[in-house]
């Protein structure tokens, strides 16, 4: 599947769907006018085939067809999170104000009344392509730092989530697909616990998940309202993996340096580790000269920085 052409800088792409080879037509022709690059499906049911292969920059929905209506194919399109982000305005000659709701309920973010001024619809297509655009590039930013986040909608349901995090799930959650309208069930419900009015950025809620401990933390509220997550898994023995990566330490040496940043002592250490406390002792004068540190708490300060990237 393709990606969105905006972001790759390239012309937009425009999907439309409508069912009148008139409407067609003329939107085909404006919009390629405008510079935009235009794809075509007669009823909502070929739209959402067509999505299968090619993911637009924006859709234009007619609102009345047959075999599948666009307030449908809309509901359909915004159940798959691989197009939350994918902005849907909808073009209907229904003027009741109930109509316009219930395409806005159905996922869409504007409309445009036919028949349609020219005028009027380049410039709504122009700013929702702009916002699409800002917001594609929050996530992409994301993405390409290799950061495991979601976002969580109004609805509770996923509004996006970065590769790593989708395959994070799809590992840990058998039968999960990015494609539910839902997290797991036992996601779902601690990233829940995390959703009330007086919940502080950096709240955490973890459960077990086979020999993983999968943590979610609560970043900020997204302008579009969403929550915004980052999912961690911590498996035994990686704190211990990474700082002995990290500061060229043995294993028995990161090992005294994790209760070390945790405030044990020496001897506390000892009975843990089943060493003897001059052992510790020992251990902690080649973790100093490896760190280039002197002390304790200097000790300490690295390593749990080092632990909280």
């Amino acid at each position: 599947m393709s990606t969105s052409q905006a972001a790759s800088g390239a012309k937009p792409t425009i999907l439309v769907v409508d069912d009148t080879p008139e409407s067609l037509r003329f939107l085909t022709r404006t919009l390629e006018h405008a510079g935009m690059t235009v794809l075509i499906a007669v009823d909502g049911l070929a739209a959402l085939e067509l999505l299968e292969h090619v993911i637009p920059d924006l859709v234009l929905m007619d609102a009345v067809m047959p075999r599948l209506d666009g307030f449908s194919t809309t509901r359909r399109i915004k159940a798959d999170s691989r197009f939350r982000h994918l902005p849907v305005i909808f073009m209907t000659g229904l003027t009741e104000t109930e109509h316009v709701v219930h395409g806005l309920e159905a996922g869409g973010v504007d409309y445009v009344h036919k028949p349609i001024v020219v005028d009027e619809l380049l410039a709504r297509v122009s700013v929702h392509l702009a916002n699409a655009r800002i917001a594609h590039g929050s996530q992409l930013a994301l993405d390409t730092a290799g950061r495991s986040s979601f976002a969580i909608g109004v609805d509770g349901s996923p509004s996006w989530l970065t590769p790593l995090a989708t395959s994070t799930i799809e590992r840990l959650f058998q039968g999960w697909t990015p494609r539910d309208a839902r997290l797991p069930e036992p996601l779902a419900a601690a990233v829940q616990r995390l959703q009330g009015p007086d919940v502080p950025a950096g709240a955490q809620a973890s459960l077990e998940v086979g020999d993983s401990v999968i943590e979610c933390t609560f970043l900020r509220h997204t302008s579009a309202g969403d929550w915004l997550f980052r999912l961690t898994e911590r498996r035994e023995g990686d704190a211990e993996r990474l700082l002995a990566e990290r500061h060229g330490l043995t294993s028995r040496e990161a090992q005294v340096l994790i209760w070390i940043s945790r405030g044990k002592q020496n001897r506390e250490i000892s009975d843990v580790l089943h060493i003897s406390p001059r052992t510790v002792n020992k251990h902690l004068e080649q973790i100093f000269e490896k760190m280039g540190v002197e002390n304790r708490a200097s000790a300490t300060a690295i390593a749990v920085g080092t632990l909280s990237q």
